[in-house]
């Protein structure tokens, strides 16, 4: 969200009085009921799924009940389901799904190059900084995120659509605050996030009340199909001449290592392994939030059925790398990734073939775009 324009005045007294005023109202707007109706729960399955599913359909898929059930019983032990219903009267008029993850110093403290010290691994140093003063290894920060931070983009929060999402706003803020508040038994939560909002959201700036601020992070790299791409040689063939021939040298080098890309249809015969691949790329990351199960990806697979993906890559009867793809309506999502890092030392080009198999997925289920996340620079070019 844009840095918002404001008015002051020259007068410094007046300044301070408005700016009194200011947080005055702000105060009293965090302290008074909205005047919506809500229903919390700990779990997707305590809410009624008819009026959940009357809010959330058409919505992305990591709203759907089956998905969030996966979450619940295999997603990273570092983090608790939260979900809360907002109506107007007696209809639903929002759902939102938040989670609570614990943060310790061992997921922040891993050294980085300064121009490598971007996007959401800076906002996130930003805002632990308090807390960072104390010795890293003692940090113990307790985050809610309305969100999913098993993904990137906007999945916490749906609005019914003839609604007013800025009357609405309000009432999610108020719903966070309730959340917080009761966690208060299973300690001090000190930060709240609204995850990953984009200019597609409108009515914004009535969070600003509730003292939210905008923090940025790194673009979300998004690789438009074009509708005449009917298979990946159609994409392949619309390249500049130097990226064609790069795709087509990487794949070659794989072919004549004795490398084949194929369709993984059940993963959980080689879920270990997929771990241990997904723990290769994982544990480099600066700040590691959280960690997979071995059981998610496969229960996932289980879950979203037709709109879930799994491609490796073999050598033999061992696999050097996977990647998963999510159909979210008319956009793929290049899911989670892993590789045998050695592998890759030793000039294989795992990583940006797998990615290219997350292209060959969004064609195939003729998305209109494909979601990278925020790395990925080679194939969006």
């Amino acid at each position: 969200m844009d840095r918002l324009a404001t008015n002051k005045s020259r007068n410094p007294l007046r300044r301070l009085t408005s700016s009194l005023r200011d947080l005055r109202e702000r105060h009293r707007d965090r302290h008074r009921p909205t005047g919506f109706g809500f229903v919390f729960a700990d779990r997707v399955d305590y809410l009624d799924p008819e009026r959940w599913d009357s809010v959330t359909h058409g919505n992305t898929v990591f709203l759907r009940r089956e998905v969030l059930r996966v979450i619940e019983n295999h997603g990273p032990e570092n983090i608790q389901p939260r979900y809360a219903m907002i109506f107007r009267d007696d209809k639903p008029a929002a759902a939102l799904v938040a989670q609570i993850v614990g943060v310790t110093g061992d997921r922040l403290n891993r050294a980085e190059p300064a121009d490598k010290a971007e996007g959401s691994t800076r906002l996130l140093k930003r805002m632990l900084a308090p807390a960072a003063k104390a010795a890293t290894s003692n940090l113990r920060e307790r985050i809610l995120v309305a969100g999913n931070l098993l993904s990137w983009g906007f999945h916490g929060v749906a609005l019914a659509p003839d609604e007013d999402p800025a009357q609405l706003w309000p009432g999610v803020a108020e719903a966070l605050y309730r959340i917080r508040r009761a966690e208060r038994l299973g300690g001090q939560t000190n930060f709240v996030l609204l995850k990953d909002l984009t200019a597609r959201q409108t009515g914004l700036e009535s969070l600003r009340r509730f003292s939210y601020r905008p923090l940025k992070t790194d673009p979300n790299m998004v690789l438009e199909i074009d509708p005449a791409w009917r298979t990946y040689e159609d994409y392949l063939n619309a390249l500049d001449a130097k990226y064609r021939r790069n795709a087509k040298d990487q794949a070659k080098k794989l072919a004549t290592a004795g490398c084949a890309m194929e369709p993984l249809d059940d993963l959980a015969p080689c879920a270990r392994r997929l771990h241990e691949l997904y723990l290769a790329v994982q544990s480099h990351a600066p700040v590691r939030l959280v960690t997979l199960r071995e059981s998610y990806l496969p229960a996932l697979a289980r879950a979203a059925e037709e709109d879930f993906r799994c491609t490796v890559i073999r050598r033999g009867d061992d696999i050097l790398g996977f990647v998963t793809s999510l159909r979210d309506g008319d956009t793929a999502i290049a899911y989670y990734i892993g590789f045998d890092r050695a592998a890759a030392a030793n000039g294989l080009p795992l990583y940006v073939r797998l990615l290219h198999a997350t292209i060959a997925d969004a064609i195939a289920w003729r998305c209109k775009q494909l979601s990278l996340g925020r790395t990925a620079l080679e194939p969006k070019a």
